[in-house]
C-alpha cells in the first residue's frame, strides 16, 4: 500500500517541478520549472511574459508536481502541492540561492547561460510564488521490491 513521507525530503532536492495552471479557456497547461522552497512557498523562476505569469495574473490557482525517481534503487516517490500562486517582483538574492541548487558554486557558472538565459538582473524578471493549501505525498518505494523490503 502507498505510503506518505515528508515533503522536505523531496523538497529540499533539485529535481524538477511541473507547474500546473489553467488557460483562459479553463484547459490545463505545465510546465517544468526549477524551484526553491523558502518560508513555507515554493518559488520558481519566471519573467514578465512568461505564458504561465499571464495565467497566474488571470487565475491564481496552481498545482506542482514533483516526482523523485531512481530506478535502480527503486525509489519513487511524488509530491502534489495545490494552491494559490502570485507573480512576485524579482528578488535577486533568492533567485541566486534557487540557481545555486541547480548550478553549484556560481564561480562554475556557465557565462553564456547567465547572460542569455537565466538573466538575472533583467527588469522582466519574475518569481511565481505557490503558497500550498494542501500537498499529498505518495511513496511507492517499494515498486521493485513490493512492501515487504520497502525501505522503513
Amino acid at each position: 500500500m502507498p505510503q506518505g513521507f515528508d515533503p522536505q525530503e523531496v523538497l529540499r532536492l533539485p529535481l524538477m517541478a511541473i507547474l500546473c495552471t489553467l488557460s483562459e479557456d479553463g484547459a490545463p497547461r505545465s510546465a517544468p520549472c526549477w524551484y526553491a522552497w523558502e518560508d513555507g512557498a515554493l518559488w520558481m523562476l519566471s519573467d514578465a511574459g512568461a505564458s504561465s505569469a499571464r495565467r497566474l495574473a488571470r487565475d491564481s490557482r496552481a498545482s506542482v508536481e514533483i516526482v523523485d525517481y531512481d530506478n535502480p534503487s527503486g525509489r519513487l516517490r511524488h509530491l502534489g502541492l495545490r494552491g494559490t500562486a502570485t507573480v512576485e517582483p524579482m528578488d535577486t538574492d533568492l533567485f541566486r540561492r534557487l540557481l545555486t541548487r541547480y548550478l553549484g558554486a556560481q564561480d562554475t557558472w556557465n557565462p553564456w547561460f547567465i547572460e542569455n538565459v537565466a538573466k538575472i538582473d533583467a527588469p522582466e524578471g519574475r518569481l511565481i510564488r505557490l503558497v500550498p493549501d494542501s500537498t499529498f505525498t505518495n511513496d511507492v518505494s517499494y515498486f521493485r521490491t513490493g512492501p515487504d523490503l520497502a525501505r522503513g
